[in-house]
């Protein structure tokens, strides 16, 4: 549900936050606020609190300079991107000491090579190599934990890659096959891919241009135009991915455009196919932020994407300093951050990585990585949740009945009695909840149960009357054509 209506009054919530709620007496710069059914912002109780913020000084490695990605490996390691000192920090998953920081690496002929402004690190579960999308080396380096270097990708000699264009990686992920998924700062056409041995295996996921009414009609009228006319005309192109995270067979794609609303997170197979296309989302804000200062309507701008372990969708908005948090099925369940000074809120984001229960947000201004840790409210609704997407609705129905009992305002947790008490048979119930919700498919799914359940309930009735009114329609049958024909005999009476 798209809505840009009521610019002014959405700004006022977002901006003015809304009314106090639980996360003001827990000291955080922001009020808790989600949307009801009607897409109007909405007090809410917190999913997350901000816990600390931590910097490279208080990991013992200074400053971190304009750090860029942050990435958490399978075994709770965090390795961060600190793009402007040109190194690779890695620490463990407290955030307390470093581990190792990877600022030389030691190439297959025994030379040492240095990064030169990375900007995303990957760490593979499968190889346990590093990935680093080492920007102005224009290289993706591919290192072990030791930071000897395994290989090394470069700008592709391919007629299907331009050759006029530079190759600047910015974010780096690799599958369980071991292909390479390149976002390049200067290529619209989707992430470059690459095999396992390094060949490349051409763009994957490109974004679809947004069908604008200009967009429109310049087609319409390229149709009508000669060929020499089509060759200058200007081409629309879409939106470039700006990062991605992985997450079992599936990719998941963000664009930070904020004038495209068209493919702004996707979920892409292995056929680089959107699972999403077909589906009413909105990322972000419902209404677009406005800033007074600049007279701007400032739209949402998704810089960073993160898959958490139990199928969470987290987005990181780089217009509101906000994280967006979504179940596996794009229901929002929590807005987490904000614009400000304070633990809590950010400069510039840059990266959203999650670990368990905890989020972790990288400010590039800041220099600092803020963690948040989760409420025992954010715990109930993420039991509810992951209970409810794998298919156990009646075993979700007390914890989205607790979630109600905390704030009676949670419309996702209507959807989820709705769905308990349909699966359970009680049908009224489900109706009850499902138009609290504006769910019309789960009403609807609820009014044909409880149509079938008020006719076998009254079907001795009913049998009974449809009985009685056939028969009322024989004998009345009967006697008209009684009559008919006792009519007809007396006017043959009259004619003789």
């Amino acid at each position: 549900m798209k809505r840009y209506t009521g610019v002014f009054a959405a700004a006022l919530a977002a901006l003015t936050l809304l009314a106090p709620c639980s996360s003001a007496a827990s000291g955080e710069p922001y009020e808790s606020y989600n949307y009801d059914n009607w897409g109007d912002a909405i007090p809410s109780q917190a999913g997350y609190t901000a816990d600390r913020a931590v910097s490279g000084f208080d990991l013992g490695v200074g400053a971190f300079s304009d750090p860029g990605d942050i990435f958490f490996d399978d075994e709770g390691v965090l390795y961060i991107t600190d793009t402007g000192n040109n190194r690779i920090i890695a620490a463990d998953s407290s955030l307390e000491k470093v581990i190792k920081v990877y600022d030389r690496f030691t190439m297959p002929d025994g030379s040492e090579t240095t990064l030169n402004k990375p900007m995303g690190v990957f760490v593979s579960a499968e190889n346990g190599f590093i990935y680093i999308a080492d920007s102005d080396n224009s290289r993706v380096l591919i290192s072990d934990k030791e930071g000897n270097v395994q290989s090394e990708i470069t700008k592709p000699e391919s007629e299907v890659y331009d050759q006029k264009r530079t190759f600047l990686p910015q974010r780096v992920i690799a599958d369980k096959g071991g292909n390479v998924y390149v976002v390049l700062g200067n290529i619209t056409t989707g992430a470059a891919m690459f095999a396992p041995d390094g060949s490349f295996s051409g763009f994957y996921g490109a974004n679809r241009v947004e069908p604008t009414a200009k967009i429109i009609g310049n087609y319409i009228k390229s149709i009508f135009m000669s060929d020499e006319k089509k060759a200058h005309r200007t081409r629309t192109v879409p939106s470039g991915i700006t990062s991605f995270d992985i997450d079992g067979d599936f990719i998941f794609t963000c664009t930070a455009s904020g004038t495209q609303t068209t493919d702004t997170v996707k979920k892409l197979n292995a056929a680089g196919r959107n699972i999403f296309a077909n589906m009413e989302l909105t990322f972000g804000d419902y209404t677009p932020m406005y800033d007074t200062s600049r007279n701007k309507v400032l739209s949402p701008s998704i810089v960073d994407i993160d898959v958490s372990e139990d199928g969470c969708i987290n987005c990181l908005d780089f217009t509101t300093g906000r994280v967006f948090q979504y179940d596996e099925d794009c229901n929002l369940l929590f807005i987490t951050g904000t614009i400000a000074k304070q633990t809590g809120g950010f400069d510039h984001v840059a990266a959203v990585e999650s670990r368990g229960s905890e989020l972790y947000v990288l400010d590039s201004m800041k220099d600092t990585i803020t963690v948040f840790r989760e409420t025992s409210f954010g715990s109930i609704v993420h039991e509810a949740a992951a209970l409810h997407n794998a298919g156990y609705y009646e075993e979700a129905l007390g914890p989205w009945q607790e979630v109600l009992k905390r704030d009676g305002n949670y419309n996702r947790a209507y959807v989820g009695v709705a769905s308990a008490l349909l699966r359970q048979g009680d049908y009224k119930g489900a109706m009850k909840y499902a138009k609290l919700a504006d769910a019309g498919d789960i009403y609807n799914k609820a009014f044909e149960g409880r149509r079938r359940e008020f006719l076998k309930e009254n079907f001795p009735v009913i049998a009974a009357v449809i009985v009685l009114a056939a028969g009322a329609l024989i004998v009345r049958g009967r006697l008209k054509k009684r009559h008919r024909a006792v009519t007809h005999k007396g006017e043959e009476e009259q004619q003789s």
